[in-house]
C-alpha cells in the first residue's frame, strides 16, 4: 500500500469514529433501564440501523423477558463540524430512547 493511500485510509477511519455513536445503555436500574440510539428523519427511528442493536442490548440485560415501558425522542447532541476551513456547521444528532423493564 502506498503511503498516501494509508494516510487516506487512516483519515477516513478516524473521521468515521467521530460520527454518531450507536446504541448504548444510558440508564440502568434493578429492573430495567433506558437504551438510546441515533436516527434521522421523522420516521427514521423505526428504520435506523441501530434499532436492532438497541434491542440486542436489552436482550443482553434481560434475556427474552422484557417489556418496553415507553419510547420517544431522547436528548441528542450538537457538535460543530468544520469540514471546510472558515465554514463551520452545527450538526445536531437526534436520538431515540427505549425505556424497558425486565420481567
Amino acid at each position: 500500500m502506498k503511503g498516501w493511500s494509508r494516510a487516506t485510509l487512516l483519515v477516513f477511519l478516524f473521521g468515521c469514529a467521530g460520527c454518531a455513536e450507536g446504541a448504548k445503555l444510558v440508564q440502568e436500574t434493578e429492573s430495567g433501564g433506558v437504551v438510546t440510539y441515533p436516527f434521522k428523519g421523522d420516521n427514521g427511528y423505526l428504520f435506523s440501523r441501530f434499532r436492532d442493536d438497541a434491542f440486542r442490548i436489552i436482550e443482553q440485560r434481560c434475556g427474552k423477558q422484557y417489556m418496553i415501558v415507553r419510547e420517544g425522542e431522547a436528548k441528542g447532541r450538537s457538535r460543530v463540524s468544520g469540514v471546510i476551513e472558515g465554514a463551520e456547521e452545527v450538526v445536531t444528532e437526534r436520538r431515540w430512547g427505549l425505556q424497558f423493564r425486565c420481567k
